[in-house]
């Protein structure tokens, strides 16, 4: 323990400086090439503030988020056999909201995803040197302490960090986030949990009784619902359902009448919910979100705002701690905006692509995809081509996106972009918004990403209704209608090779099929998987391509 305490004290002194160059963040800048070195630095002050930038990812450092659980008590409640009549009873009522047998279970619940034990070479993204007790807790799970002990919290990495055969990728989505639920769930328990007798019955300090209390108040300002499907998050819902607990001045001021008569919101029965994005698209943009709503400003100062509106935090305590941890926020924006892709050739191997094949689909690419998802030109495009490998043939050696970032409406479902429009202008309001320079201007439409890894982002759509590319480039009313979701754990069973994405009908592994929440249904509301189909790469109402071109597409879609 004392030589991992000395290494991250080395750690955090060795990376305490780190901007050189203010990146420009306001609406209309111009991105003529992609933002990967965001603040201009040296490449060895770059590896180090990447390094601590992940850090942040993986350990939330908002130290003013008060939605903390007290970790050794917690641990203690489920691991312990209550025996105690009156123990029972809150252990009984607990069951009502969480069905966890150990804090382990929850943890698996949440999609979080354990730490490698060894170095990854398939990862694109270095992860940072951590202590042994940091890495006893699955990636995104931390504990913050302060004068009232050890309380647990959620940051960055749950729902951006995935298990993808066997490596852990920073920055990937997670296909199973359920971070909206778990704190849907604390906020119904809350109030049966009467601190006094968790103080005595769990024999807690007097500082994690006021850990609990503290956690209690910010959670009455927390307004969340499920999502509508696994695998999907309801931020957009929880942040404006969040909002209508507050008082609509400047500050968003929680008091008693605002939550317990909070305003009504369309949000409550609206379904917007979409999948966390990955984070190296970033680098390209000037708009943020998948509807690209939020024109200028940070999106890691957005993305603290959002959560922390969510967590019921004191909006003009996180405003200075937003304005006295510039480094941190720096770092954190250095390493989501460097990150990069996990390779396809690198999982596979380099002769699980057909070099011939994804060429003649770069020209249907060209055709069809190009003006809207950006150009990647490759290594076998380059006048050296003949001497390069066929890794580095495979490789991008240059992406050019738009320098203005688009929205475009291709018919998918509109949910998630009609949503912005409940809670922007009280978003707008906001003097931290102000202060951080966040716009938000509502959509009608969803941002053509950059498709750098578009092997990886399985299932597709910002909603996930399309399980896979190949029906992904089927015409939107003969694309499977459900499909079940599993874990990415096994490159033969878990992942169809041919279309990228999950495998369909007998393809379909049988234990998936145990647990029917993993089923995804198309006709419900907000999962609509029409879209995306007519005059790209249809034409009056014909496919333009064949099966055989639309593989050879595909195939090209794995280079990237």
């Amino acid at each position: 323990m004392l030589v991992d305490s000395i290494k991250l004290i080395l750690f955090t002194l060795l990376f305490s400086q780190i901007a050189s160059s203010s990146p420009n963040w306001t609406e209309n800048y111009e991105v003529t090439s992609p933002r990967e070195n965001i603040y201009e630095l040296s490449e060895k002050e770059l590896n180090k503030t990447l390094l601590l930038g992940r850090r942040h990812a993986l350990i939330y450092p908002v130290s003013v988020s008060y939605l903390r659980i007290p970790y050794g008590p917690l641990s203690d409640f489920f691991e312990t056999t209550p025996n105690d009549p009156v123990r029972k009873l809150l252990f009984d009522l607990a069951k009502v909201v969480s069905p966890f047998q150990s804090i382990q279970e929850v943890f698996k619940w949440l999609g979080l995803n354990e730490y490698p034990t060894s170095i990854q070479r398939e990862n694109p993204n270095e992860l940072p040197p951590l202590s042994t007790e940091e890495t006893s807790l699955p990636m995104g799970a931390t504990i913050l302490e302060d004068e009232y002990g050890k309380g647990l919290t959620f940051g960055c990495a749950t729902c951006h960090s995935s298990h993808l055969f066997g490596v852990k990728v920073l920055g990937l989505t997670n296909r199973f986030p359920r971070a909206n639920e778990f704190f849907r769930r604390g906020a119904a328990l809350a109030p049966y949990v009467n601190s006094f007798v968790f103080k005595n019955m769990l024999q807690t300090t007097e500082g994690e009784r006021l850990m609990l209390v503290r956690a209690k108040e910010n959670l009455k300002y927390v307004g969340a619902k499920p999502p509508i499907s696994v695998g999907l998050d309801t931020s957009l819902a929880q942040v404006a359902l969040s909002l209508a607990k507050r008082n609509q001045d400047e500050y968003a001021t929680r008091t008693t009448f605002s939550h317990r008569f909070p305003r009504k919101n369309k949000l409550e029965t609206m379904v917007s919910d979409s999948k966390p994005a990955v984070w190296w698209n970033l680098k390209y943009k000037n708009r943020w979100l998948s509807d690209g709503s939020i024109v200028s400003g940070n999106p890691v100062h957005t993305n603290f705002l959002w959560n922390e509106i969510g967590r019921g935090t004191d909006l003009k305590l996180l405003e200075r701690w937003l304005v006295e941890n510039s480094q941190t926020i720096e770092a954190l924006t250095a390493a989501v905006f460097a990150s990069k892709p996990p390779r396809y050739e690198t999982f596979f191997g380099e002769n699980a692509i057909d070099i011939e094949k994804a060429k003649r689909g770069q020209v249907h690419f060209v055709k069809s995809c190009q003006k809207c998802h950006g150009t990647y030109q490759k290594g076998w495009e380059l006048e050296n081509a003949s001497e390069l490998t066929k890794v580095e043939l495979l490789q991008n050696s240059k992406v050019t996106y738009h320098t203005q970032t688009p929205v475009k409406d291709v018919g998918t479902d509109p949910g998630r972009y009609l949503g912005m429009n409940e809670f922007a202008s009280d978003l707008n309001n906001l003097k931290i918004s102000k202060t951080i320079g966040t716009v938000v201007v509502p959509q009608k439409g969803y941002v053509p990403p950059p498709l750098d890894g578009i092997w990886s982002r399985w299932p597709y759509f910002h909603n996930n209704s399309v399980p896979n590319l190949c029906a992904l480039l089927t015409r939107g009313s003969h694309r499977p209608s459900g499909y079940w979701a599993g874990p990415a754990l096994n490159k033969e069973t878990d992942f169809d090779q041919n279309c990228i994405g999950y495998p369909m009908g007998e393809k379909t592994p049988d234990n998936w099929k145990q647990d029917p929440e993993f089923f995804y249904d198309t006709k419900k509301e907000g999962l609509s998987n029409l879209g995306h189909d007519e005059r790209i790469f249809i034409k009056n109402g014909q496919e333009i391509y064949s099966d055989n071109e639309k593989l050879e597409l595909i195939e090209f879609l794995k280079t990237l």
